[in-house]
């Protein structure tokens, strides 16, 4: 066993990039339960944007326009998701259940001929002499630049919630609908616009896996990452900087995991590999034990003639 080999300049920069697709599928999961809609879909989205995103970026050469096809196929499948549950009034909680499923399947279908394939690399951000600070150069500015979409995806959520007008509306829908409704607020093109967002989002964070996290294509690779941002949502108590901290606090455990069976630490190894998501759900947890109510409409469906 040698801990010395890790490196905790390192590690701080890798939770960094490992946070990254959670703490952009939970954004967006944020964004639509806020409006009243809870898709437990994330998964089946994270995964099509995988593979649409690496599908996309090997066939172009190009990782940013991997990205862009990662977040529409995300949102189109939400899209269906959206008809489903604003449109056909079906069951939310069925309707994420089955969207998982068919992302599933679906992506495991498009990516049969992408397997052993490597897609093209992502450059860093050049921050030109930031880079070359101690320790803040290697851990705040040598990523990628979906690391720092992330980051400002939260911020602007955070500050559109907030202090907007559209922020507003969308809380107000998602704390009474038929109210929002009698004031005149469209609410199932308000709830379909923050679908598609989260799904958009999701994408995102898929792609982020299959292009940068993990530069292949696997069937299923995302692993669970789709309910963790769930859950991180519900425990974070719906403010996106609580969603930040629980982002951050899964890529940490996450990869200090990684850098302990490493360094040849006598624990079996999968009592590490589930360290993660156990010290994830007791501190988020704890920190959840003062958290505000969940969006009232939270789930609920809305027809305009009640």
């Amino acid at each position: 066993m040698d801990l010395g080999a890790i490196n905790p300049i390192l590690l701080i920069a890798a939770l960094m990039s490992a946070a990254t697709p959670i703490l952009l599928a939970a954004t967006g999961e944020l964004v639509a339960e806020r409006a009243g809609v809870l898709n437990l879909g994330v998964e089946g989205m994270m995964i099509v944007g995988a593979i649409c995103g690496f599908a996309i970026a090997v066939e172009t050469g190009s990782p940013l326009t991997g990205f862009v096809a990662a977040a529409a196929g995300g949102a189109v499948l939400s899209l269906l998701f959206a008809l489903l549950t604003q449109v056909a009034l079906a069951n939310q909680v069925a309707s994420g259940l089955a969207l998982t499923l068919f992302g599933l399947g679906l992506s495991a279908l498009l990516g049969q001929g992408y397997v052993g394939i490597k897609p093209p690399r992502m450059g860093d951000v050049s921050f030109g002499p930031l880079a070359e600070i101690p320790v803040l150069g290697p851990t705040l500015f040598s990523h990628d630049p979906i690391v720092y979409v992330g980051l400002l995806l939260v911020a602007g959520t955070w500050a559109v919630l907030r202090f907007t007008r559209a922020g507003l509306i969308l809380r107000a829908v998602g704390e009474n609908h038929d109210a929002a409704h009698a004031l005149g607020y469209k609410v199932v093109r308000i709830r379909t616009l923050a679908i598609m967002f989260g799904g958009a989002c999701a994408g995102l964070g898929g792609a982020y896996i299959s292009l940068i996290r993990v530069p292949q294509w696997t069937e299923g690779m995302t692993a669970g990452v789709g309910w963790i941002a769930l859950a991180l949502v519900v425990f974070a108590s719906w403010k996106p900087w609580r969603v930040l901290l629980g982002a951050y606090l899964f890529g940490g455990i996450t990869q200090l995991q990684l850098n302990l069976q490493g360094a040849g630490v006598a624990i079996p190894v999968e009592y590490l590999a589930m360290s993660p998501y156990i010290i994830t759900i007791v501190v988020l947890v704890i920190l959840s034990a003062d958290k505000s109510a969940a969006p009232a409409s939270l789930g609920r469906t809305f027809h305009a003639s009640n």
